[in-house]
């Protein structure tokens, strides 16, 4: 049975389809497609939503929300962060092979430029304070950066109105390195 299975599998897979013919009298430019080939970036994310991981390449990116971390309106780490922030240094610790360990603060579009970007940058320099002491990696170098409202994860609004939770995950602070592997 097998072998009769086999045989019509390798008949059927081995002959090949004819190409359709076109309507006659039809002519017509065939052209190339060139679409953009972009690279999948997966994201893992905690299941409140709090904190996520994404990788490209080497390059790691731990998002912490700044809810966790910080009062509204605050850039002084709450007691709950340093311990959210022990566990991010531990990952690090790791899994990174060195080099610089980027801090970049973010905020949603609520306030001003001048102050989300000042709120943004002390928030970084605080994390940056707190896991250098805690990441324990030789030749690590930390680089903390604010961008404000300028790089969204999620648009603040949809259709003209404000999306909670999408400014929500918009407030965080990255840490981001690069991988031993």
């Amino acid at each position: 049975m097998f072998r009769s299975l086999s045989a019509a599998l390798v008949l059927a897979l081995a002959s090949p389809t004819p190409a359709p013919e076109p309507p006659a009298g039809a002519t017509g430019v065939v052209e190339d497609l060139v679409l953009p080939v972009e690279d999948i970036i997966g994201e893992v994310e905690s299941m409140d939503g709090t904190e996520s991981e994404t990788k490209q390449g080497r390059q790691v990116t731990l998002a912490v929300t700044s809810d966790v971390l910080f009062a509204l309106d605050k850039w002084r780490l709450t007691a709950k962060a340093r311990q959210r922030l022990e566990q991010v240094a531990a990952k690090v610790d790791a899994e990174s092979a060195g080099g610089v360990v980027r801090i970049e603060g973010h905020t949603d579009d609520q306030g001003t430029d001048a102050y989300n970007l000042t709120l943004s940058r002390r928030r970084a320099q605080a994390v940056q304070q707190a896991v250098r002491g805690l990441i324990t990696v030789p030749g690590v170098t930390f680089q903390a950066t604010g961008y404000g409202e300028s790089r969204p994860k999620l648009p603040n609004l949809v259709q003209g109105k404000p999306v909670a939770a999408n400014r929500a995950k918009n407030r965080r602070v990255e840490i981001v390195f690069t991988a031993k592997r």
